[in-house]
């Protein structure tokens, strides 16, 4: 067994608990939480379970770090504290520990990674011991390995779209949902995710990664950005009301451009109420899927939609890439130390978890 511990406890920890609690070959040792209320709290609470797991959660890390896990899922977030997130990572890490983690956005393709960031990681790993794997929560097996599975399926492909669509009233980050992406703002509100660049810094490393997996030289990286306000005031059952004329809907491409031409693009069609743009590509049901389409001979189209807590999508999606994360734990433990990508880490069967009874 794995000693593992999961460190933070919003919503990516909280699924990150049940993730490593049903892993056969890990061992949820501790939960790092950074608000002292949920100090003491069982693990099995704070995960959602409805069973005691036994495993207190504490606020103290260099207690924690000192024992000496092998692994640590860090689940705290990186959208607004970058730079924090980086030095935590970087003490589990020289602490020896295989780290898998969707916070650190510059990562999702080491190679292309700023220097700045790039090289403390690599001098904790040869200080420590420990690895670095990171994939996002968008999750990252969408704009991945699962594009790049696909692809080997044609005899000629143009172009690659990685899509997520989604109707954001079912995502529990009300801050984020209204500031970082701007929902139920003026139009004229300048939303931080969606300013200039910004989308290239978060998704342009999984461009580039699949781009070094096709074998061909990007021109560059290129963003479009649509914003539409809603037709009229909707309210919506975890986030309240958003007014009529306030942003309601956006979409957005981050453009891998091949010899003049978009090739690899990830795209994003956000909603907060269906009503708003209507003309914009939907899911096939429910409210939200990730989509990839393969372009080419013959045209590909693969649909993913997962279910999680009572049927809510955003959850499904975030609870696959927990998963993928946690699952590349064991295989991490076993590899040389290094800083690691997702062409690196294989995505493999769920041995060992085929009608587990839960407890």
């Amino acid at each position: 067994m794995i000693p593992t511990i999961v460190w933070g406890t919003g919503n990516i920890g909280r699924l990150a608990i049940r993730a490593v609690e049903s892993h056969p070959g890990l061992d949820l040792t501790a939960v790092l939480v950074h608000d002292p209320a949920k100090a003491g709290r069982d693990a099995g609470d704070l995960g959602g379970l409805g069973r005691v797991l036994g495993v207190a959660a504490t606020t103290d890390v260099d207690t924690a770090l000192a024992a000496g896990p092998r692994a640590v899922v860090y689940a705290a977030s990186g959208d607004i504290r970058p730079d924090e997130a980086l030095a935590d990572v970087l003490k589990a890490v020289r602490a020896g520990a295989v780290v898998v983690t969707p916070a650190l956005y510059a990562l999702y393709d080491p190679r292309s990674a700023p220097a700045e960031v790039r090289e403390p990681v690599l001098s904790a790993i040869k200080e420590g011991g420990g690895s670095l794997f990171v994939s996002g929560v968008d999750p990252g097996w969408g704009n991945d390995v699962l594009p790049l599975l696909i692809s080997g399926l044609g005899t000629d492909v143009d172009a690659i779209r990685c899509q997520e669509i989604f109707d954001y009233s079912t995502y529990d980050q009300p801050d984020s949902v209204r500031y970082l992406v701007g929902m139920g703002q003026p139009m004229d509100y300048e939303p931080p995710m969606l300013a200039p660049s910004v989308p290239t810094m978060v998704w342009g490393g999984q461009v580039r990664l699949m781009a070094r997996a096709l074998g061909v030289e990007l021109d560059g990286i290129r963003e479009t950005l649509d914003r539409r306000p809603l037709d009229a005031t909707v309210t919506t059952r975890s986030m309240g009301e958003f007014e009529a004329g306030t942003q309601g809907a956006v979409r957005f491409e981050v453009q891998g451009v091949v010899e003049g031409e978009p090739r690899i693009v990830i795209e994003h069609v956000t909603r907060i109420h269906p009503s708003c743009a209507p003309d914009w590509p939907t899911p096939p049901s429910g409210d939200g899927a990730h989509r990839v389409i393969v372009e080419g001979r013959p045209r590909i189209e693969v649909t993913v939609e997962a279910d999680d807590e009572d049927g809510n999508r955003a959850a499904g999606g975030n609870a696959t890439a927990v998963g993928r994360l946690v699952g590349a734990i064991d295989w991490l433990a076993d590899a040389p130390p290094g800083l690691y990508d997702a062409l690196d880490v294989p995505l493999r069967p769920a041995t060992g978890r085929l009608g587990r009874k839960r407890p």
